[in-house]
């Protein structure tokens, strides 16, 4: 029979071993000890990040927490999204147990967060499918500013918006300008996607890559996206393609939209 110690050997070996099996980019996108974004995932030869002011959008999801190397996704059941072609890192961020969180609710989620954190209060606002009106944070939290309270006007729009009233909410815009923080966004019927640029880098010659990220059904944690034409993180853009492939779900360029 094994003992304590040998137990914990065992144990140690087996989630080291799930860790390496479920790493699907090649290890050279990665710096594996790194736990944002923009420190853990590497631009690749001749690309370069730009650099953004600690008070943008585009900082904060540059920046944003990631949980160890090797993580997987967990849906809002505790249950494991164990797909080894889809993702390449979580996002340090904890969901509701309500099946609420998913595609265009995470991409709710980073823009209040980031609005939360920079206390700007009257920008967070999300339109609502029902009725198509603006229903903003102030008006549902009266003067309570408490973390908590936030997380409950969150889980309500998550009850009412969609990648619809969404996609309505958001503006066209050009793929030729596409920055951190714009989405790519579809409203299907009965359901649509949406995913959102959290990190993007350039070369001298004007190629661009982006990193994508998202939330899918059931509610689950927001993941970092894999390319699944060259298995890493990155997407490159190609002015003859028309399409963005993602592991579970094709877009349009068309389909770009900004705050």
């Amino acid at each position: 029979m094994l003992n304590k110690i040998q137990v914990g050997i065992v144990i140690f070996i087996l989630l080291s071993f799930a860790s390496a099996q479920h790493q699907t980019i090649e290890k050279k996108w990665l710096n594996d000890n790194q736990h944002t974004i923009a420190a853990r995932f590497i631009s690749g030869d001749g690309f370069y990040r730009k650099v953004y002011a600690s008070n943008t959008f585009e900082f904060y999801l540059q920046n944003l927490k990631l949980k160890p190397n090797g993580s997987f996704v967990k849906y809002f059941d505790g249950k494991i999204k164990d797909k080894k072609n889809v993702y390449c890192a979580v996002v340090d961020m904890p969901i509701s147990k309500k099946d609420l969180q998913q595609c265009a609710d995470a991409v709710m989620r980073l823009r209040g967060e980031y609005l939360y954190a920079q206390k700007k209060y009257d920008e967070i606002g999300f339109r609502f499918l029902s009725d198509g009106k603006l229903h903003s944070y102030k008006d549902y939290v009266k003067g309570d500013y408490t973390y908590a309270k936030f997380l409950k006007y969150m889980d309500y729009v998550f009850t009412y918006a969609n990648t619809a009233s969404l996609k309505k909410q958001l503006k066209l815009k050009s793929i030729d300008s596409i920055d951190i923080g714009d989405v790519f966004i579809q409203s299907g019927n009965p359901y649509g996607h949406a995913v959102i640029v959290v990190d993007l880098c350039k070369n001298k010659d004007g190629q661009i890559k982006v990193m994508l990220a998202q939330s899918y059904m059931p509610a689950q944690e927001t993941q970092v996206l894999i390319n699944p034409k060259d298995n890493s993180c990155w997407y490159l853009f190609d002015s003859k393609e028309t399409i963005i492939e993602t592991p579970e779900w094709t877009f349009s360029k068309t389909d770009l939209r900004t705050w």
